[in-house]
Protein backbone atom coordinates (compact mmCIF):
# COMPACT_ATOMS: atom_id res chain seq x y z
CA UNK A 1 0.00 0.00 0.00
CA UNK A 2 1.12 3.55 -0.72
CA UNK A 3 -0.95 5.08 2.06
CA UNK A 4 2.11 6.20 4.03
CA UNK A 5 3.60 7.83 0.91
CA UNK A 6 0.40 9.79 0.27
CA UNK A 7 0.32 10.85 3.90
CA UNK A 8 3.89 12.18 3.71
CA UNK A 9 3.11 13.86 0.39
CA UNK A 10 0.22 15.66 2.07
CA UNK A 11 2.54 16.84 4.83
CA UNK A 12 4.99 18.14 2.27
CA UNK A 13 2.19 20.00 0.47
CA UNK A 14 1.45 21.93 3.65
CA UNK A 15 5.03 23.18 4.08
CA UNK A 16 4.56 26.42 2.11
CA UNK A 17 1.46 27.25 4.15
CA UNK A 18 3.33 26.45 7.36
CA UNK A 19 6.16 28.74 6.26
CA UNK A 20 3.64 31.52 5.58
CA UNK A 21 2.12 31.02 9.04
CA UNK A 22 5.58 31.25 10.57
CA UNK A 23 6.27 34.48 8.70
CA UNK A 24 2.97 35.90 9.92
CA UNK A 25 3.87 35.07 13.53
CA UNK A 26 7.21 36.80 13.11
CA UNK A 27 5.46 39.90 11.76
CA UNK A 28 3.11 40.03 14.76
CA UNK A 29 5.90 40.15 17.33
CA UNK A 30 5.64 41.89 20.75
CA UNK A 31 7.33 45.03 19.38
CA UNK A 32 4.71 45.46 16.67
CA UNK A 33 1.82 47.67 17.91
CA UNK A 34 -0.61 45.73 15.69
CA UNK A 35 0.10 42.60 17.73
CA UNK A 36 -1.85 44.03 20.66
CA UNK A 37 -4.97 44.79 18.63
CA UNK A 38 -7.91 42.38 18.20
CA UNK A 39 -6.82 41.78 14.59
CA UNK A 40 -3.25 41.01 15.63
CA UNK A 41 -4.26 38.65 18.43
CA UNK A 42 -6.67 36.85 16.11
CA UNK A 43 -4.01 36.48 13.42
CA UNK A 44 -1.47 35.16 15.94
CA UNK A 45 -4.02 32.71 17.35
CA UNK A 46 -5.02 31.45 13.89
CA UNK A 47 -1.39 30.92 12.90
CA UNK A 48 -0.63 28.91 16.04
CA UNK A 49 -3.73 26.72 15.72
CA UNK A 50 -2.88 26.06 12.06
CA UNK A 51 0.77 25.32 12.84
CA UNK A 52 -0.13 22.91 15.62
CA UNK A 53 -2.71 21.15 13.44
CA UNK A 54 -0.18 20.46 10.69
CA UNK A 55 3.07 19.83 12.57
CA UNK A 56 4.75 16.48 13.09
CA UNK A 57 4.61 15.68 16.80
CA UNK A 58 7.78 14.00 17.98
CA UNK A 59 8.14 11.67 20.94
CA UNK A 60 7.71 13.70 24.17
CA UNK A 61 10.21 13.61 27.00
CA UNK A 62 9.37 12.10 30.37
CA UNK A 63 10.71 15.24 32.04
CA UNK A 64 10.76 13.71 35.54
CA UNK A 65 13.61 15.67 37.09
CA UNK A 66 12.96 15.20 40.80
CA UNK A 67 10.77 13.47 43.34
CA UNK A 68 10.13 13.68 47.03
CA UNK A 69 11.55 10.83 49.12
CA UNK A 70 11.07 10.81 52.88
CA UNK A 71 10.16 14.48 52.93
CA UNK A 72 13.25 15.52 50.94
CA UNK A 73 13.59 16.38 47.27
CA UNK A 74 15.78 13.97 45.29
CA UNK A 75 17.14 14.35 41.76
CA UNK A 76 15.95 11.82 39.18
CA UNK A 77 17.88 10.77 36.09
CA UNK A 78 17.04 8.33 33.32
CA UNK A 79 19.34 5.41 32.56
CA UNK A 80 18.94 2.61 30.03
CA UNK A 81 19.60 -0.70 31.76
CA UNK A 82 18.53 -3.11 29.00
CA UNK A 83 17.67 -2.68 25.35
CA UNK A 84 16.96 -4.20 21.97
CA UNK A 85 16.30 -2.39 18.67
CA UNK A 86 12.57 -2.35 19.56
CA UNK A 87 12.61 -1.56 23.28
CA UNK A 88 14.60 0.20 25.97
CA UNK A 89 14.15 -0.52 29.66
CA UNK A 90 14.47 2.83 31.43
CA UNK A 91 15.33 3.20 35.11
CA UNK A 92 14.33 6.41 36.85
CA UNK A 93 17.34 6.57 39.13
CA UNK A 94 16.84 8.59 42.30
CA UNK A 95 19.75 10.31 44.00
CA UNK A 96 19.09 8.84 47.46
CA UNK A 97 20.83 6.78 50.12
CA UNK A 98 21.38 3.20 48.82
CA UNK A 99 20.11 1.80 52.12
CA UNK A 100 16.84 3.65 51.64
CA UNK A 101 16.56 2.50 48.03
CA UNK A 102 17.09 -1.12 49.12
CA UNK A 103 13.92 -0.93 51.22
CA UNK A 104 11.84 0.19 48.24
CA UNK A 105 10.30 -2.44 45.92
CA UNK A 106 11.50 -2.56 42.32
CA UNK A 107 8.60 -1.91 39.96
CA UNK A 108 8.50 -2.37 36.18
CA UNK A 109 5.77 -0.49 34.35
CA UNK A 110 5.05 -2.40 31.14
CA UNK A 111 3.69 0.36 28.94
CA UNK A 112 1.16 -0.47 26.23
CA UNK A 113 2.47 -0.83 22.70
CA UNK A 114 -0.69 0.42 21.05
CA UNK A 115 0.07 3.69 19.29
CA UNK A 116 1.08 6.18 21.98
CA UNK A 117 4.52 6.43 23.53
CA UNK A 118 5.40 5.25 27.03
CA UNK A 119 5.44 8.89 28.14
CA UNK A 120 1.66 8.56 28.48
CA UNK A 121 2.52 6.89 31.80
CA UNK A 122 4.50 9.88 33.04
CA UNK A 123 2.03 10.47 35.87
CA UNK A 124 2.17 6.78 36.81
CA UNK A 125 5.95 7.06 37.14
CA UNK A 126 5.64 10.20 39.28
CA UNK A 127 3.12 8.51 41.57
CA UNK A 128 5.33 5.55 42.46
CA UNK A 129 8.76 7.23 42.46
CA UNK A 130 8.72 8.44 46.10
CA UNK A 131 8.57 4.88 47.49
CA UNK A 132 9.66 2.59 44.63
CA UNK A 133 12.55 1.92 42.25
CA UNK A 134 10.68 2.53 39.01
CA UNK A 135 11.48 1.12 35.56
CA UNK A 136 9.44 1.40 32.35
CA UNK A 137 9.41 -0.28 28.94
CA UNK A 138 10.12 2.40 26.36
CA UNK A 139 8.91 0.79 23.15
CA UNK A 140 10.47 2.22 20.00
CA UNK A 141 8.71 3.67 16.96
CA UNK A 142 8.84 1.00 14.24
CA UNK A 143 9.38 3.60 11.51
CA UNK A 144 12.73 4.44 13.14
CA UNK A 145 13.96 0.84 13.41
CA UNK A 146 15.97 -0.21 10.32
CA UNK A 147 14.56 -3.21 8.52
CA UNK A 148 17.92 -4.93 9.05
CA UNK A 149 16.98 -5.25 12.74
CA UNK A 150 14.48 -7.92 11.74
CA UNK A 151 10.85 -8.43 12.59
CA UNK A 152 9.05 -7.95 15.88
CA UNK A 153 5.86 -9.91 16.54
CA UNK A 154 3.94 -11.01 19.61
CA UNK A 155 6.38 -13.89 20.18
CA UNK A 156 9.27 -11.43 20.13
CA UNK A 157 7.34 -9.26 22.60
CA UNK A 158 6.96 -12.24 24.96
CA UNK A 159 10.66 -13.04 24.60
CA UNK A 160 11.53 -9.44 25.47
CA UNK A 161 9.39 -9.59 28.61
CA UNK A 162 11.13 -12.83 29.66
CA UNK A 163 14.55 -11.25 29.12
CA UNK A 164 13.58 -8.21 31.21
CA UNK A 165 12.32 -10.43 34.03
CA UNK A 166 15.62 -12.31 33.99
CA UNK A 167 17.48 -9.03 34.27
CA UNK A 168 15.90 -8.55 37.70
CA UNK A 169 16.45 -12.19 38.77
CA UNK A 170 13.02 -12.40 40.31
CA UNK A 171 13.33 -9.32 42.52
CA UNK A 172 10.71 -7.20 40.78
CA UNK A 173 7.03 -6.35 40.71
CA UNK A 174 5.24 -5.87 37.39
CA UNK A 175 2.47 -3.45 36.49
CA UNK A 176 1.12 -4.21 33.00
CA UNK A 177 -1.12 -1.46 31.64
CA UNK A 178 -3.81 -2.72 29.25
CA UNK A 179 -2.40 -4.42 26.11
CA UNK A 180 0.74 -6.00 27.69
CA UNK A 181 -1.37 -7.96 30.20
CA UNK A 182 -1.58 -10.85 27.72
CA UNK A 183 2.15 -11.12 26.85
CA UNK A 184 3.12 -10.58 30.50
CA UNK A 185 0.90 -13.49 31.57
CA UNK A 186 2.23 -15.60 28.69
CA UNK A 187 5.86 -14.84 29.55
CA UNK A 188 5.31 -15.70 33.21
CA UNK A 189 3.52 -18.94 32.36
CA UNK A 190 6.35 -20.03 30.06
CA UNK A 191 8.94 -19.23 32.72
CA UNK A 192 7.00 -21.16 35.36
CA UNK A 193 6.65 -24.16 33.04
CA UNK A 194 10.43 -24.26 32.53
CA UNK A 195 11.23 -23.74 36.22
CA UNK A 196 12.85 -20.37 35.61
CA UNK A 197 13.67 -18.76 39.01
CA UNK A 198 13.33 -15.20 37.67
CA UNK A 199 9.53 -14.97 37.72
CA UNK A 200 8.30 -11.69 39.29
CA UNK A 201 7.13 -11.35 42.87
CA UNK A 202 3.78 -9.91 41.80
CA UNK A 203 1.81 -9.35 38.62
CA UNK A 204 -0.56 -6.36 38.56
CA UNK A 205 -2.76 -6.04 35.49
CA UNK A 206 -4.87 -2.95 34.75
CA UNK A 207 -7.55 -2.96 32.06
CA UNK A 208 -5.98 -5.89 30.26
CA UNK A 209 -7.88 -7.66 27.43
CA UNK A 210 -7.29 -11.10 28.92
CA UNK A 211 -10.66 -12.51 27.81
CA UNK A 212 -12.40 -10.22 25.34
CA UNK A 213 -15.40 -12.55 25.10
CA UNK A 214 -16.57 -11.02 28.38
CA UNK A 215 -18.48 -7.72 28.14
CA UNK A 216 -17.26 -7.03 24.57
CA UNK A 217 -16.74 -3.38 23.67
CA UNK A 218 -16.96 -1.67 20.29
CA UNK A 219 -13.24 -2.39 19.78
CA UNK A 220 -13.75 -6.12 20.43
CA UNK A 221 -16.83 -6.34 18.21
CA UNK A 222 -15.10 -4.58 15.32
CA UNK A 223 -12.17 -7.02 15.43
CA UNK A 224 -14.48 -10.05 15.41
CA UNK A 225 -16.74 -8.64 12.72
CA UNK A 226 -13.98 -7.61 10.32
CA UNK A 227 -11.55 -10.48 10.88
CA UNK A 228 -7.79 -10.42 10.34
CA UNK A 229 -7.96 -10.41 6.52
CA UNK A 230 -9.79 -7.06 6.52
CA UNK A 231 -7.20 -5.50 8.83
CA UNK A 232 -4.39 -6.85 6.68
CA UNK A 233 -5.88 -5.36 3.51
CA UNK A 234 -6.97 -2.06 5.01
CA UNK A 235 -4.62 -0.75 7.70
CA UNK A 236 -1.13 -2.00 6.88
CA UNK A 237 1.30 0.06 4.85
CA UNK A 238 5.02 0.50 4.22
CA UNK A 239 7.33 3.06 5.81
CA UNK A 240 8.64 5.44 3.11
CA UNK A 241 11.98 7.16 2.66
CA UNK A 242 13.64 8.99 4.48
CA UNK A 243 12.74 7.23 7.75
CA UNK A 244 15.33 4.75 9.08
CA UNK A 245 12.70 1.99 8.92
CA UNK A 246 11.92 2.55 5.25
CA UNK A 247 10.56 -0.60 3.63
CA UNK A 248 9.19 -2.00 6.90
CA UNK A 249 5.51 -2.92 6.88
CA UNK A 250 3.67 -1.25 9.76
CA UNK A 251 0.35 -0.30 11.24
CA UNK A 252 0.94 3.49 11.14
CA UNK A 253 0.43 5.67 14.16
CA UNK A 254 -1.37 8.33 12.12
CA UNK A 255 -4.03 5.79 11.20
CA UNK A 256 -4.50 4.83 14.83
CA UNK A 257 -4.74 8.50 15.73
CA UNK A 258 -7.31 9.07 13.00
CA UNK A 259 -9.46 6.38 14.59
CA UNK A 260 -9.11 8.00 18.01
CA UNK A 261 -9.98 11.44 16.64
CA UNK A 262 -12.97 10.44 14.52
CA UNK A 263 -14.59 8.60 17.43
CA UNK A 264 -15.05 11.97 19.15
CA UNK A 265 -14.39 14.45 16.35
CA UNK A 266 -16.82 17.06 17.68
CA UNK A 267 -14.94 17.14 21.01
CA UNK A 268 -11.61 17.72 19.32
CA UNK A 269 -13.02 20.38 16.99
CA UNK A 270 -14.46 22.19 20.00
CA UNK A 271 -11.09 21.95 21.76
CA UNK A 272 -9.37 23.66 18.81
CA UNK A 273 -11.99 26.41 18.79
CA UNK A 274 -11.50 26.96 22.51
CA UNK A 275 -7.72 27.07 22.01
CA UNK A 276 -8.17 29.88 19.48
CA UNK A 277 -10.37 31.81 21.91
CA UNK A 278 -7.92 31.28 24.79
CA UNK A 279 -5.12 32.77 22.68
CA UNK A 280 -7.22 35.74 21.57
CA UNK A 281 -8.21 36.48 25.15
CA UNK A 282 -4.71 36.00 26.48
CA UNK A 283 -5.70 33.07 28.71
CA UNK A 284 -2.22 31.58 28.91
CA UNK A 285 -2.96 28.91 31.54
CA UNK A 286 -5.78 27.34 29.54
CA UNK A 287 -3.73 27.49 26.35
CA UNK A 288 -0.81 25.77 28.09
CA UNK A 289 -3.07 22.94 29.27
CA UNK A 290 -4.30 22.49 25.69
CA UNK A 291 -0.73 22.43 24.38
CA UNK A 292 0.42 19.92 26.97
CA UNK A 293 -2.48 17.58 26.31
CA UNK A 294 -2.24 17.60 22.51
CA UNK A 295 1.57 17.48 22.45
CA UNK A 296 1.18 14.02 24.02
CA UNK A 297 -2.07 12.94 22.40
CA UNK A 298 -0.93 13.71 18.84
CA UNK A 299 2.48 12.08 19.27
CA UNK A 300 2.03 8.53 17.98
CA UNK A 301 4.26 5.66 16.96
CA UNK A 302 4.05 2.98 14.27
CA UNK A 303 3.66 -0.69 15.20
CA UNK A 304 5.22 -3.49 13.21
CA UNK A 305 2.64 -5.15 10.99
CA UNK A 306 3.44 -8.63 12.28
CA UNK A 307 2.95 -7.60 15.93
CA UNK A 308 -0.30 -5.80 15.20
CA UNK A 309 -1.81 -8.61 13.15
CA UNK A 310 -0.75 -11.36 15.54
CA UNK A 311 -2.19 -9.43 18.48
CA UNK A 312 -5.52 -8.77 16.74
CA UNK A 313 -5.85 -12.41 15.73
CA UNK A 314 -4.69 -13.91 19.04
CA UNK A 315 -6.40 -11.59 21.52
CA UNK A 316 -9.48 -10.17 19.80
CA UNK A 317 -10.49 -12.70 17.14
CA UNK A 318 -9.55 -16.18 18.33
CA UNK A 319 -9.28 -15.53 22.11
CA UNK A 320 -6.48 -18.10 22.31
CA UNK A 321 -5.23 -17.28 25.83
CA UNK A 322 -8.49 -17.81 27.77
CA UNK A 323 -9.29 -20.87 25.64
CA UNK A 324 -5.96 -22.44 26.62
CA UNK A 325 -4.81 -22.61 22.98
CA UNK A 326 -2.08 -19.94 22.93
CA UNK A 327 1.39 -21.04 21.96
CA UNK A 328 4.64 -19.11 21.60
CA UNK A 329 7.31 -20.55 19.32
CA UNK A 330 5.65 -23.95 19.66
CA UNK A 331 5.52 -23.79 23.47
CA UNK A 332 2.04 -24.08 25.03
CA UNK A 333 1.04 -21.19 27.31
CA UNK A 334 -0.71 -22.68 30.32
CA UNK A 335 -1.79 -20.02 32.83
CA UNK A 336 -2.42 -22.77 35.40
CA UNK A 337 1.37 -23.17 35.55
CA UNK A 338 1.73 -19.75 37.22
CA UNK A 339 2.18 -20.41 40.95
CA UNK A 340 4.77 -18.15 42.54
CA UNK A 341 3.73 -14.54 41.75
CA UNK A 342 0.85 -12.91 43.58
CA UNK A 343 -1.77 -11.56 41.17
CA UNK A 344 -3.76 -8.31 41.28
CA UNK A 345 -6.22 -7.05 38.66
CA UNK A 346 -7.63 -3.54 38.30
CA UNK A 347 -10.60 -2.40 36.24
CA UNK A 348 -12.44 0.87 35.75
CA UNK A 349 -16.18 1.05 36.22
CA UNK A 350 -16.57 3.31 33.15
CA UNK A 351 -13.97 1.61 30.94
CA UNK A 352 -15.33 1.55 27.37
CA UNK A 353 -12.15 0.10 25.81
CA UNK A 354 -11.63 -3.00 27.97
CA UNK A 355 -14.98 -4.34 29.14
CA UNK A 356 -15.73 -5.11 32.77
CA UNK A 357 -14.52 -8.59 33.66
CA UNK A 358 -12.03 -8.97 30.82
CA UNK A 359 -9.03 -8.27 33.04
CA UNK A 360 -10.47 -9.93 36.14
CA UNK A 361 -10.68 -13.16 34.15
CA UNK A 362 -6.96 -13.63 34.82
CA UNK A 363 -7.77 -14.48 38.44
CA UNK A 364 -9.91 -17.43 37.36
CA UNK A 365 -7.50 -18.59 34.65
CA UNK A 366 -4.44 -18.61 36.95
CA UNK A 367 -5.66 -21.57 39.00
CA UNK A 368 -2.18 -22.35 40.33
CA UNK A 369 -2.10 -19.19 42.47
CA UNK A 370 -3.64 -19.53 45.93
CA UNK A 371 -6.79 -17.48 46.44
CA UNK A 372 -5.26 -15.53 49.32
CA UNK A 373 -2.57 -14.30 46.91
CA UNK A 374 -5.13 -12.86 44.49
CA UNK A 375 -6.81 -9.47 44.68
CA UNK A 376 -9.18 -7.49 42.47
CA UNK A 377 -10.26 -3.86 42.58
CA UNK A 378 -12.82 -2.12 40.40
CA UNK A 379 -12.31 1.62 40.67
CA UNK A 380 -15.62 3.49 40.61
CA UNK A 381 -16.32 6.32 38.18
CA UNK A 382 -13.17 6.03 36.06
CA UNK A 383 -12.63 5.22 32.40
CA UNK A 384 -9.79 3.37 30.73
CA UNK A 385 -7.10 6.00 31.26
CA UNK A 386 -8.12 6.59 34.85
CA UNK A 387 -6.93 3.14 35.92
CA UNK A 388 -3.28 4.12 35.51
CA UNK A 389 -3.22 7.89 35.96
CA UNK A 390 -5.15 10.82 37.36
CA UNK A 391 -6.49 11.73 40.78
CA UNK A 392 -8.50 8.57 41.40
CA UNK A 393 -5.53 6.44 40.42
CA UNK A 394 -3.40 8.25 42.99
CA UNK A 395 -5.99 8.07 45.78
CA UNK A 396 -7.78 4.78 45.09
CA UNK A 397 -5.54 2.47 43.06
CA UNK A 398 -1.87 3.27 43.69
CA UNK A 399 -2.08 2.93 47.51
CA UNK A 400 -3.70 -0.51 47.11
CA UNK A 401 -0.99 -1.54 44.66
CA UNK A 402 1.74 -0.31 47.00
CA UNK A 403 0.31 -2.28 49.89
CA UNK A 404 -0.09 -5.37 47.66
CA UNK A 405 3.56 -5.19 46.58
CA UNK A 406 4.90 -4.87 50.10
CA UNK A 407 2.74 -7.71 51.33
CA UNK A 408 4.52 -9.98 48.83
CA UNK A 409 8.05 -8.54 48.89
CA UNK A 410 10.41 -10.21 51.38
CA UNK A 411 13.16 -7.65 50.75
CA UNK A 412 11.11 -4.46 51.22
CA UNK A 413 9.43 -2.96 54.26
CA UNK A 414 6.47 -5.08 55.29
CA UNK A 415 3.99 -2.31 54.53
CA UNK A 416 3.62 1.38 53.92
CA UNK A 417 2.62 3.47 56.87
CA UNK A 418 -0.69 5.30 56.76
CA UNK A 419 1.25 8.56 56.49
CA UNK A 420 3.13 7.28 53.43
CA UNK A 421 -0.08 6.16 51.73
CA UNK A 422 -1.65 9.55 52.38
CA UNK A 423 1.50 11.22 51.05
CA UNK A 424 1.15 9.33 47.75
CA UNK A 425 -2.43 10.51 47.43
CA UNK A 426 -1.51 14.14 48.13
CA UNK A 427 1.48 14.33 45.80
CA UNK A 428 0.97 17.26 43.40
CA UNK A 429 0.93 16.27 39.75
CA UNK A 430 1.04 18.20 36.54
CA UNK A 431 -2.30 18.35 34.75
CA UNK A 432 -0.83 16.22 32.00
CA UNK A 433 -2.29 14.40 29.03
CA UNK A 434 -3.28 11.24 30.85
CA UNK A 435 -5.32 13.20 33.37
CA UNK A 436 -7.08 14.96 30.51
CA UNK A 437 -7.62 11.63 28.79
CA UNK A 438 -9.13 10.28 32.00
CA UNK A 439 -11.62 13.14 32.06
CA UNK A 440 -12.45 12.67 28.38
CA UNK A 441 -12.85 8.92 28.77
CA UNK A 442 -15.12 9.37 31.76
CA UNK A 443 -17.32 11.93 30.02
CA UNK A 444 -17.62 9.79 26.89
CA UNK A 445 -18.49 6.67 28.92
CA UNK A 446 -21.04 8.58 30.99
CA UNK A 447 -22.91 9.50 27.85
Amino acid sequence: MLLYHWYELGRAAFRPARAAAGTCRLFFNPLNPLTHTPVGRSAMAACEVFERATRRYLKPEFGVARTRVGGQWARVSEEVVWQTPFCRLLHFKRDINPATAAQHPRLVLVAPMSGHFATLLRGTVETFLPDHEVYITDWQDARNVPIAAGQFDLDDYIDAIVAMFRYFRGDVHVFAVCQPSVPVLAATALMEASGDPAVPLTLMLAGGPVDTRISPTVVNELAEKRGTDWFHRTVLTTVPWPFPGRGRQVYPGFLQLSGFMTMNLDRHMQAQKEMFLHLVRGDGDSADKHREFYDEYLAVMDLTAEFYMQTVDTVFVQHLLPRGLLTSRGRPVDLAAIRRPALMTVEGEKDDITGTGQCRAALDLCTGIASERKFHFTCPRVGHYGIFNGSRFRTEIAPRMAKFMRAHDPCAASHLTIAQLEHMARMPRRGGPAQELEALAFSFAAE
